[in-house]
């Protein structure tokens, strides 16, 4: 089975090809240039490298949320244009899934991206099988202080949002702080994590492929809090 992984979720844009259980090739790339601008020559070099074509593709995998909203967009909408014309199944990957998955050996992993305003994107997986403990959910870092106190050591934080966990949490016992370059997300978590759904059933049809956001945008929130505020002065 080969298996082309992309992800643009964050601050960083990454491709993987899978083969099997062999990982033919992988790049991450946070140049400052927009993932509109880097995604698709790395996907281009990838299947090169790789000696393979799209047509030789059998699931393509795609983080589609959370994450920054135009980042998703970008990474699935290039996808969708990738597997439509062959109509190859397509794994709509939970970034906090591909983080968990881009890590191996023994406790806890938590999946952060950064929401802004003090706030993470997370979810939380045991390590050693990559098996859920928590949904994805958006809030502030704060409130993840139940679960880091109790849960399974040790515990890791990974993605652009784990310099703000360890900020702090770093002095709980059994927090083991991950150096920042293996804080990324890999594509390869990304191609693992594709290939565990397509062993679940749980790939779809490109046309079915869609973003995951787990809150409003900025535009939506702003807009609701005009409405909220027009209605309070059509009370008085």
């Amino acid at each position: 089975m080969n298996i082309l992984a992309v992800d643009t979720a964050g601050k960083t844009a990454a491709v993987a090809v899978l083969r099997d259980d062999v990982l033919l090739y992988e790049a991450q790339c946070n140049n400052g240039l927009t993932h509109s601008e880097t995604l698709l020559p790395m996907i281009d070099t990838a299947l090169k490298a790789a000696g393979l074509t799209v047509d030789d593709l059998d699931v393509l995998g795609v983080t589609n949320g959370p994450g920054s909203f135009t980042g998703l967009r970008i990474g699935l909408a290039v996808v969708k244009g990738l597997a439509l014309p062959c109509q190859i199944p397509c794994a709509g990957v939970s970034t906090m899934a591909a983080l968990a998955y881009g890590l191996a050996g023994e406790g806890t992993v938590i999946g952060a991206q950064d929401a802004r305003r003090g706030q993470v994107y997370w979810g939380a997986f045991d390590l050693a099988a990559h098996d859920r403990l928590t949904p994805d959910t958006a809030a502030p870092v704060t409130t993840l202080e139940n679960f880091v106190q109790t849960c399974k050591k040790p515990l890791f934080f990974v993605g652009d949002g784990a310099t703000l966990c360890y900020n702090t949490y770093k002095n709980v016992p059994g927090v083991v702080c991950v150096p920042q370059p293996m804080q990324v997300l890999r594509g390869a978590g990304v191609a693992l994590a594709a290939r565990a759904m397509w062993e679940r059933g749980e790939c779809v049809p490109p046309a079915a492929l869609l973003p995951d956001y787990h809150r409003l945008s900025q535009a939506e929130r702003e807009r609701a809090e005009r409405e909220k505020t027009e209605g309070k002065q059509n009370e008085v």
